[in-house]
């Protein structure tokens, strides 16, 4: 499956949007769904490399810091939230985390507090999959990848983070007394 077949069918799920994450992922499932087992199993394993290139250790910290935390799961349903957006958000965000301070919802959440999770566009593919044959999606040969938590900068020294996310840390961080 082409990058850009796997992107029109978010883009489709997306086209009278704006949809909550949970509408992006259901449109996506009921396309997928129809179509060629196989092309449901490209369509997976292209998500599984969108996974792997935006498993940076610096979008890790920039969920971390919208959230208000963001364990291993948590930073891939971040992930998610990011893909239900489309492409250039995804791109953007692995190029440059800290550009997420311009999302409007980004800038809305330091002041609510809304947590950015969309674990449900994670299992598009299983459950399309699931819908058009009953089966199973077949295990993935490509790796969902994150960094080590060990290896991590921490994400609690608000000084590093100013330092890798200011804009972010602008919204989200209290200033200093």
């Amino acid at each position: 499956m082409r990058t850009d077949d796997f992107w029109a069918v978010i883009d489709r799920s997306t086209a009278d949007r704006p949809g909550s994450p949970a509408v992006v992922a259901e449109r996506a499932v009921d396309e997928l769904s129809k179509r060629d087992p196989q092309e449901i199993v490209a369509w997976g394993r292209h998500l599984d490399k969108v996974m792997a290139a935006s498993g940076t250790e610096d979008l890790w910290a920039a969920a971390y810091l919208i959230n208000g935390g963001a364990s291993e799961d948590g930073f891939d349903s971040f992930r998610g939230w990011l893909i239900a957006h489309g492409r250039e958000v995804v791109a953007r965000s692995v190029r440059e985390p800290d550009a997420l301070a311009e999302m409007p919802a980004v800038r809305s959440a330091a002041a609510s507090g809304a947590v950015f999770e969309a674990e449900e566009v994670l299992s598009i593919a299983a459950s399309a999959y699931r819908q058009a044959t009953g089966d199973e999606l077949p295990p993935s040969e490509v790796a969902r990848t994150r960094p080590d938590p060990a290896e991590l900068w921490d994400f609690d020294d608000e000084e590093e983070m100013g330092k890798r996310l200011p804009r972010l840390s602008a919204l989200f961080l209290e200033p200093p007394e």
